[in-house]
């Protein structure tokens, strides 16, 4: 496996309708230190273009391309076994939130919106290389011992944690849709971390932290909320409700890794 230690590893591939864009993207990249920059105009040939595989490789593309959304692409190689770590950025100038729910839930990298700076290019390139690079294990005693609860309605974002937590050597992961279903398996099996989206079906990420702190057993269990939720007065409520950390989606690995960290500690 070709080791991606820098910006300069990297090989983009380019999702951008709009030729003038594209090349503007382009030197950008280039100006950050990338040194190969592939360029498709349509989500169809970029699906296409990676049934190669290519050392290092990122996606970037633009939200709305001739044939599909920029969603839509992110949630179809989501659902490639191929494709569940690629590194994915999005570039676009939508501010609503429901256009950019479904990468925001897929494991993104980054959203990088329009207009970026050079350095905002940089951070998300190098979120790039941080996802590419599994982050050392953590410095636990025991951590294959550890027991971690996922609790989120999105299937590519529970498998987008579940593989960052094996990377960092945790083996006992135990994965559900909704706060109801955390209530059930709380109640039956001891965890040592509980990792939940906020918005969900049936029981959301506020009432199941309510939950955990006033009525389970295992009240003392850190929390740790991974979440798209823009609502700063509900994420006020929730952080006062008792959980331990918050971070917002799409994460960079080195983040999640540190918040995991400190809850475990």
């Amino acid at each position: 496996m070709t080791t991606v230690n820098s910006v300069r590893d990297l090989h983009v591939l380019l999702v951008e309708p709009s030729t003038t864009q594209a090349h503007l993207v382009q030197r950008m990249l280039e100006n950050a230190g990338v040194a190969s920059v592939d360029i498709v105009s349509s989500g169809a040939d970029a699906l296409a273009a990676l049934a190669q595989e290519v050392p290092g490789r990122v996606l970037i593309s633009s939200l709305y391309l001739p044939d599909m959304a920029g969603t839509d692409l992110v949630e179809a190689l989501r659902l490639d076994v191929r494709h569940t770590a690629l590194p994915f950025l999005l570039i676009s100038s939508e501010t609503r939130p429901q256009r950019l729910e479904g990468v925001r839930q897929s494991g993104a990298c980054m959203i990088l919106r329009k207009p970026f700076t050079p350095d905002e290019l940089a951070r998300a390139l190098n979120a790039a290389v941080d996802y590419l690079n599994p982050p050392a294990e953590l410095d636990i005693e025991e951590i294959e011992a550890l027991r971690v609860l996922v609790v989120d309605d999105s299937f590519a974002s529970r498998q987008h944690l579940q593989r960052l937590l094996k990377s960092l050597g945790i083996e006992q992961i135990m994965l559900c849709n909704n706060g109801k279903e955390a209530v059930a398996i709380l109640g039956e099996s001891m965890v040592d971390l509980v990792i939940t989206d906020y918005n969900m079906p049936e029981m959301d990420g506020a009432a199941l932290v309510d939950y955990i702190r006033k009525q389970s057993w295992q009240s003392d269990v850190p929390v740790l909320l991974v979440t798209s939720e823009q609502n700063k007065g509900r994420l006020a409520a929730v952080e006062r409700a008792g959980v331990s950390a918050i971070c917002d989606k799409p994460f960079d690995a080195a983040s999640i890794r540190r918040l995991i960290s400190d809850a475990l500690r």
